[in-house]
């Protein structure tokens, strides 16, 4: 059998992050942390709804950027914006769903409806209103499509 995880290098928030991310995604859990001798985490694990990820307190030297991040597929514009008032605080919003958390781990909280609006027939007017946005707006996107 193979596993497959995520693993993400923290200069020393391992712990706390995943402490984090736990309390804000529903069915995210720690399911193990490796500590050093002085009882610091050096690595912490955790099922993030089924995903795993491995967090390491690896020292300065290796930030992150947004070339890679973590997409949360939600229900409804309600979970969006919990999601988001909740990872962007100490962080800061980027476009079209992207944001960047006080870690520097960037994620994307997207709607779970937002992949069929993007396709066919109303794919430019469903893409021009959604680089417009940070947070994404789901009935903004609707709206765009409606008038197109």
């Amino acid at each position: 059998m193979t596993d497959i995880s995520t693993f993400l290098w923290f200069d020393s928030a391992a712990e706390d992050a995943a402490r984090f991310y736990t309390e804000h995604i529903p069915g995210a859990r720690i399911t193990g942390i490796t500590r050093n001798p002085d009882g610091s985490a050096f690595v912490v694990q955790v099922d993030l709804a089924g995903h795993a990820l491995t967090l390491m307190n690896g020292g300065p030297g290796h930030p992150f950027t947004d070339a890679a991040s973590v997409q949360l597929v939600v229900d409804g514009q309600d979970e969006v914006d919990r999601l988001w008032a909740a990872l962007t605080a100490g962080g800061k919003p980027g476009p079209c769903g992207w944001l960047t958390d006080r870690y520097g781990l960037s994620w994307q909280v997207v709607p779970a409806e937002l992949p069929a609006l993007m396709g066919g027939e109303h794919a430019a007017a469903a893409g021009a209103a959604l680089q417009t946005m940070s947070k994404i707006d789901i009935a903004a996107i609707r709206a765009a499509i409606a008038a197109h």
